[in-house]
């Protein structure tokens, strides 16, 4: 008999080969758990709706800033003083309000967004929270306190107060009694 090791070397060769490609294939697929597989996708929070709705944040506010709480009042003032010239809010054609982000020049529709764990939030399309979102630390219908998500922003920005404007007195109809005349 005449020995072939030449013959076997190549049929182990072959043999080698198919088996790395078939394990190679299978480990792609996770059928042998060869390959770690891709966590599952977050469930995806359900919207819930703010409990600040947009038409009450649409209109002219004085607008101020603090970083101690200590400075609230007093930054209250500053921004009831600064109705002279305010920041007005527009009401969204999607249901949001117009309003800058933090470091953009021009405003854009933002949505509020409320939470799972009760907090609302004024921003861009996402869910609450976002790293562009600002929180509503709190809101009465006359004064709106806001601080940005964003760590940078928040130190830079501090809180935002939002004052309501009253119209200004001049604009304001006034009724005067007619003087008596004399006889």
């Amino acid at each position: 008999m005449v020995k072939s090791d030449g013959g076997r070397a190549a049929l182990n060769l072959g043999a080698a080969a198919a088996l790395a490609v078939f394990l190679g294939g299978c480990g792609s697929f996770g059928s042998i758990g060869l390959s770690p597989q891709p966590a599952p996708p977050p469930p995806v929070e359900p919207e819930i709706p703010a409990t600040v709705r947009a038409e009450e944040l649409v209109g002219r506010w004085g607008l101020a800033s603090y970083q101690n709480p200590n400075d609230r009042s007093r930054t209250e003032a500053a921004a009831r003083a600064q109705c002279k010239n305010p920041y007005v809010i527009s009401a969204g054609g999607n249901g949001g309000v117009i309003m800058h982000l933090a470091d953009e020049a021009t405003p854009q529709e933002l949505r509020l967004k409320g939470s799972q764990s009760g907090k609302n939030y004024i921003g861009p399309e996402g869910p609450p929270g976002g790293p562009k979102d600002r929180e509503i630390v709190s809101f009465d219908g006359h004064v709106l306190i806001t601080r940005f998500i964003d760590s940078d922003a928040a130190t830079r920005y501090g809180n935002m107060v939002y004052i309501r404007c009253t119209p200004a007195a001049a604009s304001v109809p006034r009724h005067t009694a007619a003087k008596p005349q004399a006889h």
